[in-house]
């Protein structure tokens, strides 16, 4: 019985986990984008109290979103089970981990803005923009691609979702730094798969 109800709790876990990752990244890649709307190249200007307030509020659910994440990855590894592949598996895992650890990265460098002076704010401003589009979101184009391979193969995941995710990843990958807002399709991906898994549209396991 108690086996039963772990096998139905985690599908619902991981939809659940989604959900929230997909609502706090959201909200925090949204609050950082104001506070940096220059990016890199936003230039040295005096960071004001709008801005020290959006990238307080962000750092306040960076850890949160990256806890959702971690639990979002394992609920949906478990749905693999005995089945996935390890190669692919060991990449999944991993790139879910790197994204987490430099989201946490990005985080702790937008904190810099905080700092007096012109210079402390271009330095916190030009790293944590770098560390959020150049390297988190690759991370994150890896860690989609391989979990889109794995429901693919599985066939857990229909074929849209699939699709979607794809595209998602090829989005993070090629886009970066050079198309403003271009985060928020990890998070739109997250919300999706996590609707789809909340809704129960999920075949019976291989």
């Amino acid at each position: 019985m108690r086996r039963r109800y772990e096998r139905l709790a985690t599908p619902r876990a991981a939809g659940v986990a989604g959900v929230a990752f997909a609502l706090l990244t959201a909200a925090a890649i949204v609050l950082m984008r104001i506070a940096l709307p220059g990016g890199a190249d936003g230039g040295d200007a005096t960071v004001g109290a709008a801005q020290r307030g959006a990238v307080r509020t962000a750092l306040e659910l960076l850890p949160f979103a990256g806890i959702a994440f971690l639990w979002f990855m394992g609920a949906l590894r478990a749905q693999a089970g005995e089945g996935e592949d390890r190669f692919v598996a060991t990449v999944f895992l991993g790139s879910g981990l790197v994204f987490v650890a430099t989201l946490f990265a990005a985080g702790a460098a937008a904190g810099s803005v905080f700092a007096d002076g012109q210079q402390g704010s271009s330095f916190g401003r030009h790293l944590a923009y770098t560390l959020l589009t150049t390297y988190a979101m690759r991370m994150a184009a890896v860690f989609v691609l391989t979990a889109s391979t794995i429901g693919r193969r599985l066939g857990v995941l229909p074929r849209p979702l699939v699709v979607l995710g794809y595209l998602t990843g090829l989005t993070l990958l090629v886009a970066g730094a050079n198309v403003p807002w271009s985060e928020l399709v990890l998070p739109a991906w997250a919300l999706v798969l996590g609707v789809h898994i909340l809704r129960g549209r999920r075949p019976a396991p291989a």
